[in-house]
């Protein structure tokens, strides 16, 4: 099996994860929610860093960092506008949305870097990118009981303009690291340089809750268990993924891309198991498409 697809698959893993814990620990009545999300990944992501640089034998320069910036800017932009977009819209609604990014990074890589597919990748990526569109079609339609059931989601073009924007420039960040990564950097510089300057970010989100808003990131041992402790663990689990992730789009960007995407699919999951949430039997088939196009990209060459 390539490993390509064992990185994409531990990323799929890890970046679902992260999917969940971020639902969890982002609360509609707050509105900074999204900015306490960037301190935790943010904070977890500089000490990986740091790891790296003084035990892990990476080193990193001023040049990395500039080079790196288009990717880096546009993650962390497409991040922010997600975790705020969590507020308002369902997260079996929002995470396929914003998961299409991996068919647009995927176009991009086959017409501005040359990059194609054998036949059964091209099958297998139009299975996944089938599935999560499914899985969108699937939820904006969802039964007006659960619509009446969760008031405190606003199912309006406010909610839904947060995945979208979130797709896009995804897309486009993605499609720039596999650009970078083919001769521009290498992938521990860029994996450092994007940690550093999600920590820079963090620093500003602690001042622009704490100095301009004047308010505290959170208050009490109480609530740092309710809400705090999912954001470090959806911190830990994004962190652990990128780091796979790069590696993975750095050996196939075109085929990664939209495989990565499916974590989505992995979200729900853990949504029905844990959140005890049901799933209607479109979505299972839906589920069911993307799985077939995952085994497809993994199994084909054997």
């Amino acid at each position: 099996m390539n490993n390509w697809f064992i990185l994409s698959m531990i990323t799929v893993f890890f970046w679902s994860g992260s999917d969940f814990f971020s639902k969890l620990g982002s609360p509609a009545s707050d509105k900074l929610s999204h900015w306490k999300m960037v301190i935790a990944v943010g904070l977890v992501m500089g000490i990986h860093a740091a790891y790296m640089l003084i035990f892990g034998g990476e080193s990193v320069t001023a040049r990395d960092f500039i080079v790196y910036l288009p990717a880096s800017f546009c993650y962390i932009l497409s991040m922010i506008i997600g975790y705020a977009g969590l507020r308002y819209i369902e997260l079996s609604i929002s995470s396929p949305i914003c998961n299409s990014s991996g068919a647009v990074t995927a176009i991009l890589c086959a017409i501005f870097l040359g990059q194609s597919m054998m036949g059964y990748q091209l099958i297998g990526v139009v299975l996944i990118t089938a599935g999560i569109i499914a899985l969108q079609g699937v939820d904006i339609r969802l039964d007006d009981e659960r619509k009446k059931a969760d008031a405190k989601y606003i199912r309006s073009a406010k909610a839904i303009i947060y995945p979208l924007l979130y797709c896009a420039i995804d897309g486009i960040g993605t499609f720039a690291d596999a650009w970078l990564l083919d001769g521009h950097i290498e992938e521990g510089p860029a994996n450092i340089a994007y940690e550093l300057t999600f920590l820079a970010m963090a620093v500003f989100a602690v001042i622009y809750i704490t100095v301009i808003k004047k308010q505290r990131i959170f208050n009490g041992a109480q609530q740092f268990r309710r809400l705090e402790a999912p954001k470090l663990m959806a911190a830990v689990s994004e962190t652990a993924g990128q780091f796979a992730y790069i590696y993975a789009l750095s050996s196939n960007a075109i085929l990664s891309a939209p495989l990565i995407s499916a974590y989505c699919v992995l979200s729900m999951v853990w949504s029905r198991i844990f959140l005890k949430e049901k799933l209607t039997k479109s979505q299972y088939g839906a589920i069911a498409v993307a799985v077939a196009g995952i085994i497809l990209l993994g199994f084909g060459d054997a």
